[in-house]
C-alpha cells in the first residue's frame, strides 16, 4: 500500500515527488527521534567516543571473558607479528579478532536488557541470553579455525626451522 508523502516530508523533497514511497512503518520509524525517548543521547562525537570507551572499559572490568580474550587478541597479534604475516592474512584475523570482541560486547548488551526488562527469571529471558552466548560461542569457534588456518603453516614452518638447527 502507497501512501503520499506528508507536507513535512515533501517540503524536505523540494516539493518533488518521492523517488520511492515508505510504507508507513517505515515512516513511524523515521519519525522516532531518539532524544525523545533516551536521557543518554550522544550531542557530539567526542561524547560517542567517550560512551564507547566507557563500555569497553566496562566489559574489561566486569566481563571475565573479555579478558580471556584480550589475553589472546594480543597473543594472536605477537604470534602475528613473529610469523611476519602478509597483509591479507593481518587483515582477517583483524576482522575476525573485531567479530569475537562485537558478539561479546552484544551479548553482554543483551543480557543486561535482559535483566532490565526481566528481572525474574523468565524463560524467553533464558533463551535471550543462552542464544546470545551460542552467537559467542560460534564467533570464538570460527576464530579458532581461521586463526589456526591463518597461523599454523607459517608456525610450523618457523618451528620446522627453529628446531632443524
Amino acid at each position: 500500500m502507497k501512501t503520499q508523502p506528508t507536507e513535512t516530508e515533501r517540503s524536505s523533497l523540494n516539493g518533488k515527488p518521492p523517488f520511492l514511497l515508505f510504507h508507513p512503518d517505515t515512516l513511524e520509524t523515521l519519525r522516532a527521534r531518539p532524544e525523545d525517548y533516551s536521557p543518554i543521547v550522544s550531542t557530539s562525537r567526542l561524547k560517542s567516543l567517550r560512551y564507547a570507551l566507557a563500555g569497553w572499559l566496562y566489559m574489561l572490568r566486569y566481563q571475565k571473558n573479555t579478558r580471556i580474550q584480550a589475553v589472546f587478541s594480543v597473543l594472536v597479534m605477537l604470534l602475528a607479528l613473529w610469523l611476519s604475516l602478509p597483509p591479507r592474512d593481518w587483515a582477517v584475523l583483524v576482522i575476525i579478532i573485531t567479530l569475537n570482541w562485537m558478539a561479546e560486547f552484544i551479548n553482554a548488551a543483551l543480557e543486561a536488557a535482559v535483566n532490565l526488562a526481566s528481572p525474574q527469571l523468565h524463560p524467553m529471558a533464558r533463551v535471550c541470553k543462552d542464544v546470545g552466548a551460542a552467537a559467542v560461542l560460534l564467533t570464538a569457534v570460527a576464530a579458532v579455525l581461521v586463526g589456526a588456518f591463518i597461523l599454523a603453516p607459517p608456525l610450523l614452518e618457523r618451528l620446522l626451522v627453529l628446531f632443524a638447527r
